[in-house]
């Protein structure tokens, strides 16, 4: 059993090598986005079995949203997805995932996802995740680099359910390897790895890692002085009996953090905290799509 959290800088692969030389399935979405005189479009989409990219609707005023839908259903073992998105000088965009990533035991293989997102100067993205939901026995390597223009802005996060808990069930054999890797005009600004590995149950239960939490949820943002937003994200977080939650500025990153007993409130509390803040920091509507709440 082994568990760490680094501030490191951890190997990333590309996109495009995540879904190379694999017998299994594998997916990939590029998406783009420009600034055209006042309003912000599509420039550039690829997108390859199972991974495909939706453009729904959104109301007046909303930045453009791109939505991802694994139509695989999940992943399972050997399984290899990439996706790259980038937002051009002063674009704005948003991209989520249509439902939960499923990640589905493993007889011994390692799915794989790398995730490339760039934004440049003046633009703004929001990386809004949904639950991955990780199966007992599962396995899964993901990389998520992200750089940064001066003058650019990003708001990403990632949420964990470390099992089907309404089911009775949770990850407690398995393997996880979830980094990032921040870089703010080409230097690295922030690094981190979060390793799980074999019987887990001791990890989840210690009160100096988990804390018997089952899931975990991280909110990061990166403007050029991301120090005058720490008083907001604090007063956004919410806790309570069985959630806990935290933010601090490492490195010119502001990272937030939750640790939840029951994903259910965990979802809620990080949905809520993420309308606030996209709202107060960003001038953007005080509310996330729809179809982050099907």
């Amino acid at each position: 059993m082994s568990v760490a959290t680094l501030r490191s800088e951890p190997p990333v692969p590309d996109a495009a090598t995540a879904v190379h030389d694999v017998t299994t399935t594998h997916g990939a979405a590029a998406i783009g986005f420009a600034r055209d005189g006042s309003t912000c479009r599509l420039a550039r989409l690829y997108q390859r079995d199972p991974l495909r990219v939706l453009f729904p609707d959104v109301p007046a005023g909303e930045i453009p949203t791109a939505v991802l839908v694994t139509t695989s259903g999940g992943l399972v073992g050997g399984d290899r997805l990439g996706v790259s998105v980038s937002v051009g000088d002063g674009a704005e965009a948003m991209v989520f995932g249509q439902a939960a990533e499923k990640v589905y035991r493993s007889a011994g293989s390692t799915s794989r996802i790398a995730v490339e997102l760039s934004v440049a100067r003046d633009g703004w993205l929001e990386w809004l995740p949904q639950e991955t939901i990780l199966f007992e026995g599962a396995r899964l390597a993901r990389w998520t680099r992200i750089d940064i223009a001066p003058g650019g802005r990003a708001l990403a996060g990632e949420i964990l359910v470390f099992g089907r808990i309404a089911g009775g069930e949770r990850f407690s054999r398995g393997f996880l390897h979830d980094a990032w890797e921040i870089r703010r005009d080409g230097r690295l600004a922030w690094a981190e790895a979060l390793h799980l590995e074999d019987d887990i149950m001791d990890t989840f239960a210690d009160p100096a890692c988990f804390g018997g939490a089952a899931a975990y949820a991280t909110a990061v943002y990166a403007d050029d002085e991301p120090q005058r937003r720490l008083d907001l994200a604090r007063s956004l977080l919410a806790a309570g009996d069985g959630l806990r939650a935290g933010a601090t500025v490492v490195n010119g990153m502001l990272v937030a953090r939750w640790l939840g007993r029951d994903a259910a409130d965990l979802r809620r509390a990080f949905g809520d905290f993420w309308a606030g803040f996209r709202a107060a920091a960003g001038g953007k509507r005080p509310a996330l799509p729809r179809l982050w709440y099907v």
